[in-house]
């Protein structure tokens, strides 16, 4: 479909990508990866159109569409959520409009015989086809299942977009670059600013229902579940690879020990031709070898190692401070902005040396909680510091308080304390401040870079509390292994609010889950906390059905997944979480009415479905039997468009009915 042809971009004199060639078909779902500053973004921009190469073509087959999010954009705040996002239907009514024209001019016209008037005709039949299979009652449906899959409520739909944070806006730009459907999807970090479900579920959409995909994450986890080929930009070449990011990192291993043993017998052989210059320079009886020689090393194409896996490096913080043993105490802390509850009752105790995640939805809580540890917001409850505990604290907007009329090196070298001051050099090199890079003025560094250079800073810092707002966004793959590592070699006790699956994974030992309101506790590491939802989930859906049985399940539910609600009190010896309150027998009868109509909604969801299949089994039949016109392929095409309507309805009404355990 994009064909990109001895693609070169130079910045300032420095060559960025080297006479880059490949291809993009149909159903490729690429992870285009490499170091930051490698060229990723660079090359999705050009790929859509929005920026120049130096030289070379990028060719787009004729009506192949192409949708792109980048990291940043400039939102329109004069909407609301659902009107903003109507807008990815346009090329609808821009289809209309043509129609209108058509119509227009077919009124104006009284050449009723002419070639042209019966073209006009065949044109506007076509276009009139083209309408009904593109438009639907289904839109409506399709928008709000795309916009609760990426995290918002219902509710949210009628508020106007500049009630958002910069993130959730971001997420209004998906949801209309998913609903166009265009031939190839470009995403930059896509997951930044999505939760562990919405990252979940925007997995599942890519899977089976995008078409073509490239794609720049640093979710090793997102791009492995969703791509099945991986290209690498590394000093300015590319090397494409037909498998999944994992697959990959061996066979890069196995490439660049490759490169190095042909490097190590070329820089042999380069130095035994030098020897000989040397040595025969000015001796009359070789001068002619030695001239041959010399055209010989001219003539030598230098092999060059790609960059190292700086992840290797065996990165220490300084021993952290002894602390008490219960760095952190909290009792029936809650935070609330007016009539907005975020949460209340999270009561919880952390022990020196606890690693351990905060997630959740966006919006509520994690953040807002740790605010509320380092003092900067009031609120309900008791939290206590424990003795002697020093917290290093990483946050956002923590870039902004670096001093910019210093360098990168005097920035980590006022803060480094004993061995690592040795190591400092090797340290930025790992955060990719290597060389050169390490001498700029901090003022003139980017925003991701001004963020990597806060998280080194922090982490010299001697702290034995580390609490880390989403550590990872502007790290590479190499660098958050760097750090994953660190962490976990930090004797301290360490808070982690992440969405990142993979950096969580064998990084903490217990999750707190912010949702509904509550802190809950769960016992384990991330895709173990992620199990146990699911199971608890549909624990939670049987209790539905039995409320006369709800007590013994519940205490069964939280026995097996290990997930509890914070106990309201300290003293609790037991923290039992208490039986829900039997409901009214109005109430158990309204809810009963709610479930009969999603039962039926869903039952004629399916037969709509099955309907639409048969119709669909009657022309394949015909076709199978070698029947074929033109008719025939509008018809199977209509029935095509009819069924994913349908399958969508269906899949929304088992989405409302899932309140109900149907």
């Amino acid at each position: 479909m994009i064909s990109i042809q001895n693609l070169s971009v130079e910045f300032s004199a420095k060559t960025l990508l080297d006479n880059i060639s490949y291809v993009i078909n149909r159903r490729d779902r690429i992870a285009l990866v490499g170091k930051n500053g490698a060229g990723k973004s660079t090359m999705l921009k050009i790929i859509a159109g929005l920026q120049k190469p130096t030289s070379g073509t990028v060719a787009v087959a004729q009506d192949v569409t192409i949708g792109y999010l980048p990291q940043q954009m400039e939102i329109s705040d004069t909407l609301t959520v659902a009107e903003e996002v109507r807008k990815a239907f346009a090329a609808v009514d821009e289809l209309h409009a043509r129609l209108d024209r058509m119509n227009q001019e077919l009124a104006s016209r009284t050449d009723y015989e002419s070639a042209d008037y019966h073209r006009l005709i065949d044109d506007m039949t076509s276009l009139s086809e083209l309408i009904a299979m593109e438009e639907s009652e289904n839109m409506e449906a399709e928008m709000e299942k795309t916009l609760m899959g990426l995290g918002f409520d219902r509710s949210d739909f009628s508020r106007p977009t500049s009630e958002f944070s910069g993130g959730w806006r971001m997420r209004i730009e998906l949801a209309k670059l998913l609903l166009r459907r265009p031939d190839v999807l470009l995403l930059d970090e896509p997951t930044n600013h999505l939760d562990i479900e919405s990252i979940q579920w925007l997995e599942q959409f890519m899977v089976s229902k995008a078409k073509a995909v490239v794609l720049v994450s640093h979710d090793r986890a997102f791009i492995d579940n969703v791509t099945n080929r991986t290209i690498e930009i590394s000093l300015g070449h590319i090397y494409d690879y037909a498998v999944n990011y994992s697959r990959f990192v061996e066979l890069r291993k196995e490439r660049i020990e490759q490169q190095m043993r042909a490097y190590q017998n070329q820089q042999k052989q380069i130095q035994d031709t030098e020897e000989f210059i040397e040595r025969f320079r000015y001796k009359a009886t070789k001068s002619v070898q030695v001239q041959s020689r010399i055209k010989q090393l001219a003539k030598i194409e230098r092999i060059e190692v790609d960059e190292v896996d700086t992840s290797r490096l065996n990165l220490r913080f300084p021993p952290a401070p002894r602390s008490g043993d219960y760095p952190l105490i909290l009792d029936n802390v809650g935070k609330s902005y007016g009539d907005h509850k975020v949460f209340d009752g999270a009561t919880f105790t952390l022990k020196r040396g606890d690693k351990v995640a905060f997630v959740g939805k966006n919006g509520e809580g994690k953040s807002t909680l740790v605010k509320c540890i380092m003092g900067e917001i009031p609120f309900d409850g008791s939290l206590k510091i424990g003795h002697n505990v020093k917290i290093g604290y990483f946050a956002q907007n923590q870039a902004q308080l670096l001093d910019g009329e210093i360098t990168v090196f005097d920035t980590i070298d006022r803060v480094a304390t004993g061995d690592i001051r040795t190591k400092i050099r090797d340290i930025l090199g790992a955060f990719m401040f290597g060389g050169e890079a390490s001498d700029k003025k901090v003022k003139v560094l980017s925003g991701g870079e001004k963020t990597r250079l806060a998280m080194i800073r922090l982490l010299l810092e001697p702290v034995n509390l580390l609490i880390l707002d989403e550590p990872t966004n502007h790290l590479d793959m190499q660098t958050k292994d760097v750090l994953k590592q660190a962490i976990q070699q930090f004797d301290g006790t360490v808070i982690v609010v992440s969405h990142d699956r993979e950096f969580l994974d064998g990084l903490v030992d217990k999750v707190y889950e912010f949702g509904g309101g509550r802190v809950r506790e769960c016992l384990g590491g991330i895709y173990e906390f992620l199990e146990k939802k699911k199971i608890s989930r549909l624990q939670d859906l049987e209790l539905s059905k039995s409320p006369s049985a709800s007590r013994p399940a519940e205490k069964e539910s939280r026995k097996e997944s290990q997930c509890k609600p914070a106990p309201t009190t300290l003293t609790e010896a037991a923290p039992t979480p208490a039986a829900p309150q039997p409901k009214s027998y109005q109430e158990m009868k309204e809810m009963e009415k709610l479930a009969r109509k999603a039962r039926k909604k869903i039952a004629d969801a399916e037969a709509a479905v099955s309907a639409v299949e048969e119709k669909l089994k009657a022309v394949e039949d015909r076709f199978a039997a070698g029947e074929s016109s033109e008719d025939l392929i509008k018809a199977h095409a209509a029935l095509k468009k009819e069924q994913e309507n349908a399958m969508s309805l269906w899949e929304l009404a088992v989405m409302e009915g899932e309140q109900f355990g149907i």
